[in-house]
């Protein structure tokens, strides 16, 4: 935004941060989180301390430099305020949390988590850091809900990112951060969502986190939990193994005189479980249906669609009937995505394509951040200060989703918020 249009929203703005002011105790650094958060906002050609600093009048950056590395103020904590105003804003029953990660290129090997790994922004295997994160979607609009960074763990090398105790102690992580999956962090940030009251009926992201049961069991275990239906539409791997019926599972004890058995396991004559490719491959044409899920950048996302009720394998053994469904490309036949989900029987066709094309919605989000509120443009080494960073940028990011929707609203649409 230009300083023009950004006074033009003068009130909003203030109104907006002084919902996070009490997080900092002196005046000076709450007037710094305001003028970071305009920083971020401005159209500088890139959102460092120095250039945002010389956007907002400062000479130096020193200032925005204290309040990502010296100034006391909890990033969480900020978070869940930011959660709240996305539960005010943009809450529905039927919200949908989306998770995936995004890489942050980088030089040199001194910041926190940087390694030489697989970058999904690159393409390719990159110098970079990686950020877990949960985005929500809802006919409101889509923002961030929360941000893990992800520590590489090699147990092949004494250097590990995440284990070894001098890049440990150089980063300043904090020693209750353990090494997790990136699933495993999904996990933790849906938990905590629902612990906030952030009302989410589905759960969508690609294969990094379908393949992973114990997340698809997190998700079932919530809806129970908490007397709620929750929902999951999840990517998986063509390999996936499913039953078209559930196999007889052997529970008895052991012979006399044997070991006791400590699990179940699948009955002598039971069927070994079938990859989800080789089911789809084994439906008939009259099956699918071509349907337009959701509107896209560049028109409607017309995919052909189809489904069945299986049983997905857990261990080796059966768990839940879930629906399998599959997305086709029209174009190219071959191009088959696959999906695993914990629906009732009687969700629509239409509802799961709907939930599971949702999905970009956080691609939208990393493309926005990343060109509107400086998402990846910080130069930080250290753990807190790239929380700090990236909380304040999903916080700008969030004013200007929560601006759009109201202009929409009143029919008004400012070049800087068109979508």
């Amino acid at each position: 935004m230009t300083q023009q249009e950004l006074e033009t929203w003068a009130e909003e703005f203030e109104s907006f941060h002084a919902r996070f002011t009490h997080l900092f105790v002196r005046s000076e650094s709450r007037e710094q989180s305001k003028q970071y958060l305009r920083g971020l906002l401005s159209r500088v050609d890139r959102k460092n301390t120095w250039q945002m600093a010389e956007a907002v009048g400062d000479k130096i950056p020193d200032r925005m430099q204290r309040l990502l590395y010296r100034v006391q103020w909890d990033a969480e904590a900020a978070r869940d305020i930011l959660q709240q105003i996305v539960i005010e804003t943009f809450g529905d029953s039927e919200g949908i949390g989306v998770i995936d990660e995004t890489g942050f290129l980088k030089k040199g090997d001194r910041s926190v988590g940087v390694k030489r790994q697989y970058s999904g922004t690159a393409g390719k295997v990159e110098n970079c850091q990686i950020g877990t994160f949960l985005t929500y979607a809802s006919r409101h609009g889509h923002v961030f809900l929360d941000r893990r960074l992800y520590l590489p763990e090699d147990a092949n090398s004494a250097s590990s990112r995440c284990s070894d105790p001098k890049r440990r102690k150089q980063a300043y992580v904090p020693k209750e951060v353990v090494f997790q999956t990136k699933p495993q962090q999904a996990v933790s940030m849906l938990q905590h969502a629902w612990e906030q009251g952030v009302p989410m009926r589905w759960v969508t992201g690609d294969e990094v986190y379908g393949d992973a049961p114990y997340l698809r069991k997190a998700i079932s275990h919530a809806g129970r939990a908490n007397s709620v239906s929750s929902r999951y539409v999840l990517a998986v791997s063509v390999s996936t193994p499913v039953w078209l019926q559930r196999p007889e599972v052997d529970d008895s004890p052991s012979k006399p005189g044997g070991r006791p058995r400590k699990k179940a396991r699948l009955a002598k004559d039971a069927p070994p479980p079938t990859p989800v490719g080789e089911v789809v491959a084994a439906w008939k044409a009259s099956r699918w249906k071509r349907l337009t899920a959701a509107e896209g950048e560049k028109g409607p996302r017309r995919y052909d669609w189809a489904r069945q009720r299986v049983v997905e394998s857990r261990e080796g053994l059966p768990g839940e009937e879930v629906w399998l469904l599959a997305r086709r490309s029209i174009s190219n036949p071959e191009e088959v995505a696959y999906y695993l989900s914990n629906a009732p029987k009687n969700t629509s066709l239409l509802q799961l394509a709907r939930v599971a094309v949702t999905r970009y919605t956080i691609e939208q989000c990393f493309e926005e951040g990343k060109g509107e509120t400086g998402l990846d443009q910080y130069e930080v080494r250290s753990w807190h200060s790239w929380h700090r960073h990236i909380t304040l940028s999903m916080m700008a990011h969030t004013w200007l989703a929560a601006l759009r929707l109201k202009t929409n609203k009143k029919g008004q649409s400012p070049q800087s918020l068109q979508n």
